[in-house]
């Protein structure tokens, strides 16, 4: 089973990428954040003719995430369920093929000293929370998204660059941490102890070209899952050509069943 993850930056600026990219690589399940686009705006019968069903939270402009199978996602949940009222669409959970799949677009946080870190913080505390109120990692579980955390020194190519942002600071790390306590793992790690290895780079100062990179796109797995991990990539091809994301998509292939 090919699971994968990517976001996209606008699924409408990057539809016929989306469509060609599904084609040719055929996953089980991609897991796409920053839609920028409500549900009525996304291209359901375009991806349904290249052979995927799409559960959607979709949000006009900023955010929006989708869980895309080539069988129909079951059990959808949009959002974390809780008492909180908040707008900003960024969580979307489905099952496919018996594995549970929940799609994340981290808040980005913006700098340290501002509200939107502190609502990236709690974002994250509600997420940890999420998953441990529906006890998902007792059963076959993956949470894939664009974490807005760089893991390790080695996930960025200038690291000391980064240090102290809202990517990279020993409170991130920590949270990266915390998301591995609940009994999950790093699958791409699992396969890949490469450095240089990167998802996203900026659109500016020739950042793709000089691999001046981060790997802020991650799939986490369950025990279930671990030892069934087989190969992993980031499709840098993807980051190519004319008006591409700024991320390029992760894939992790699966044993399963």
């Amino acid at each position: 089973m090919l699971i994968a993850t990517w976001n996209v930056n606008s699924v409408r600026a990057r539809e016929e990428r989306l469509l060609r990219w599904l084609e040719n690589h055929q996953p089980d399940a991609l897991c796409l954040q920053e839609l920028k686009a409500p549900e009525e705006a996304f291209p359901f019968d375009a991806v349904r003719e290249v052979g995927y069903e799409a559960a959607v939270l979709g949000q006009k402009t900023y955010n929006g995430v989708a869980i895309l199978a080539k069988t129909k996602p079951e059990d959808v949940e949009l959002g974390f369920g809780d008492d909180i009222d908040d707008p900003q669409a960024r969580c979307i959970a489905a099952t496919v093929s018996g594995i549970r799949l929940v799609c994340v677009y981290v808040p980005n946080g913006s700098t340290v000293d501002s509200d939107k870190y502190t609502y990236k913080r709690l974002w994250l505390d509600r997420l940890v929370t999420y998953i441990e109120e529906r006890e998902l990692t007792a059963d076959p579980f993956a949470l894939l998204g664009d974490y807005n955390i760089i893991p390790e020194a080695r996930d960025a190519n200038r690291p000391d660059e980064w240090e102290g942002s809202v990517l990279f600071n020993p409170e991130m790390r920590d949270r990266f941490g915390e998301l591995l306590g609940l009994g999950l793992t790093d699958a791409f790690r699992q396969c890949r102890d490469e450095d240089g290895l990167y998802s996203w780079w900026d659109y500016r100062q020739l950042g793709f070209p000089k691999n001046n990179g981060l790997r802020i796109d991650h799939i986490l797995v369950s025990a279930d899952l671990v030892e069934r991990c087989t190969d992993a990539r980031i499709d840098r091809d993807e980051r190519k050509g004319q008006k591409p994301s700024d991320h390029a998509p992760v894939l992790v292939e699966i044993d399963w069943p």
